[in-house]
């Protein structure tokens, strides 16, 4: 999943007529600043290495004053998520090494990235699991719920309107929206589906700060624009768009295609590497201690 920052240069570059029933994609980010707004090529949104990305402040209530860059704060959901499975087997303190070996980094990196939010361990003893939950829900802004609305309730948006997981992790799924009208008025997870040209009013009404974006690409861009005058301050965008917001706005995307992609090229050497072995295989040299007649 990728941060991508665009910049809306006065034009919303969305379809009047949408449809928001499809399959998913990829998307971008955006911020204007103050005054003239400056455009940037999409090639610059798509190819920023993830060792560039921004760095975030974390939350005041955190007490951390060092900035947190984004490759780290990835990481420190993925700690937060071990370290709450530890938490329920009963475990009451974890050592870095065990921490970075079930969390798939190293251990120099898992010290580093909790030094970002003040957190040490004791030598000898590591790191107490509850307090180090404690600090990486501050920072991940988890101490209240985040009200989700989605939209597009096609395959994609079912199973996310669906999914269990999300309210127990502070995200529960308040508002869906669709434009079928065999869809509109029905439950899904226990939710009634709104229509789209309610977005603005029904997120205001809700209190609704994440967005979910499951729609076609020709109506993605007037989605997030009717998320954002709803107040909805942070996008999830599966739809295969770059999404143009105001610089208050965080959008992330969900490329499947584009990871689906990147596992092909790793398969594909793979087995690139393999063939090159068996090829290379009649042509080596004699193995040590073999007698060769002349």
């Amino acid at each position: 999943m990728v941060a991508q920052r665009g910049r809306r240069n006065g034009s919303p570059g969305a379809p009047t007529t949408p449809g928001t029933r499809g399959t998913p994609g990829a998307p971008a980010s955006a911020n204007p600043r103050r005054g003239a707004p400056v455009p940037r090529r999409a090639s610059e949104l798509d190819t920023a290495p993830t060792d560039e990305l921004p760095v975030v402040a974390p939350p005041a209530a955190s007490g951390a004053a060092r900035a947190i860059p984004e490759a780290a704060v990835a990481r420190l959901a993925v700690y937060l998520r071990v370290l709450s499975a530890m938490a329920e087997q009963g475990s009451t303190t974890v050592s870095s090494e065990e921490l970075s070996a079930v969390a798939g980094v190293n251990s120099a990196k898992l010290r580093k990235d909790l030094s970002y939010i003040g957190s040490y361990g004791t030598r000898g003893v590591g790191y107490d699991v509850a307090v180090l939950v404690g600090q990486i829900e501050r920072t991940l802004g988890l101490t209240r719920q985040h009200k989700v609305a989605v939209v597009g309730i096609g395959n994609l948006g079912h199973a996310l309107a669906n999914y269990g997981g999300f309210p127990g992790r502070g995200f529960p799924v308040e508002a869906l929206f669709d434009i079928d009208p065999d869809l509109v008025g029905v439950p899904v997870g226990g939710v009634p589906v709104s229509h789209l040209d309610d977005i603005p009013s029904v997120c205001a009404q809700r209190g609704i700060s994440i967005g979910v974006v499951a729609t076609p690409p020709t109506a993605a861009q007037l989605v997030c624009d009717r998320l954002v005058a709803g107040g909805v301050q942070c996008i999830l965008n599966f739809a295969p768009a770059v999404l143009q917001v105001p610089e208050h706005v965080e959008v992330r995307k969900v490329d499947l295609a584009v990871e689906l992609q990147i596992l092909s090229f790793h398969v594909a050497r793979r087995a690139d590497g393999e063939g090159d072995g068996q090829a290379a295989a009649p042509n080596a040299g004699p193995a040590e201690g073999a007698v060769v007649s002349s």
